[in-house]
């Protein structure tokens, strides 16, 4: 009897300072990578949408409050799922965490802008988990993929 195989999985991780600009290489790296992982061609505007409202969030948040901190990207490419973490280092800049740390909180508590970038994200991501503690927010986002 043959042993079994465990499935590959992939990592790409980027990290990059605050900047606007860095943003669309993000949305462009996680494209690429999101093809090459087997997420169907129909899917992959809402990963480069996903992503890029999820890194100027991180970004936006950066600037206000810690602009010399990297933002940082990981990219999973799995059996059966694409996954995308995007982690600030701001801590606790969702108003709904209160100052304790708070997991996956509900969307449609959110205010302001927060609300309005973890909707759009909400949308266009398969699942999303947010994730806020005293360290910073991570969005964690995941489409089906389809390996050959």
């Amino acid at each position: 009897m043959a042993p079994e195989i465990a499935p590959r999985t992939a990592t790409v991780e980027l990290t990059f300072s605050p900047l606007p600009v860095h943003v669309r290489t993000a949305r462009l790296i996680a494209t690429a990578v999101a093809r090459r992982g087997g997420v169907e061609e129909a899917l992959l505007d809402e990963v480069r949408l996903a992503v890029g409202e999820a890194c100027s969030r991180a970004v936006e948040a950066h600037q206000q409050q810690c602009p010399a901190e990297p933002v940082r990207v990981e990219l999973r490419d799995g059996a059966d799922r694409f996954e995308v973490v995007v982690t600030d280092r701001v801590p606790n800049d969702d108003p709904a965490a209160g100052g304790t740390p708070e997991v996956s909180p509900d969307l449609a508590e959110l205010n302001g802008n927060l609300n309005l970038g973890f909707a759009v994200i909400a949308g266009l991501a398969d699942d999303v988990n947010i994730s806020s503690t005293p360290s910073g927010v991570e969005i964690t986002m995941s489409w089906p993929a389809k390996k050959d």
